[in-house]
């Protein structure tokens, strides 16, 4: 078993089941977890777009976390397992690094949840990439 993809999969069901919180938590955890404007306004006026959306990302995540613990091997295998997980951690890399060019090019964009929500990102990122680097040839 492999402990960083362990850790990557536990970290992307915690982020999934972050985001079913939300949900339930209604508008005020919609602001606090930096959500755009309109949706915590949607979810105040009881609109179901917001939670369907939340709901969508959720599900993602979630996914994510199961091909993560099944190449960490605590799972099965996953069909596309490699090519799956490779899109997953360069996806987390990505959004983790979107605060370089948003520093660079419109620092006045810059905000503590786009800060903190990268930093995450890019750490979520890290663990797959390394767990993926330590499982590569058992993934082929």
């Amino acid at each position: 078993m492999n402990r960083n993809l362990t850790i990557a999969g536990g970290l992307s069901l915690l982020a999934s089941l972050l985001h079913i919180g939300i949900i339930f938590g209604g508008p005020a955890w919609y602001r606090f977890f930096g959500a755009p404007p309109e949706y915590a306004e949607a979810a105040g006026r009881g609109e179901w777009w917001p939670a369907l959306v939340t709901l969508g990302i959720a599900a993602i995540l979630a996914i994510w976390a199961l091909y993560a613990f099944s190449a960490a091997g605590c799972l099965r295998r996953l069909p596309l397992l490699k090519p799956a997980l490779l899109t997953i951690t360069a996806i987390y890399l990505l959004r983790g690094l979107v605060v370089v060019p948003i520093w660079l090019m419109r620092p006045e964009a810059m905000s503590a949840f786009v800060i903190w929500s990268s930093l995450i990102c890019l750490g979520y990122g890290l663990f797959h990439a390394l767990g993926l680097s330590q499982r590569w040839r058992q993934l082929a």
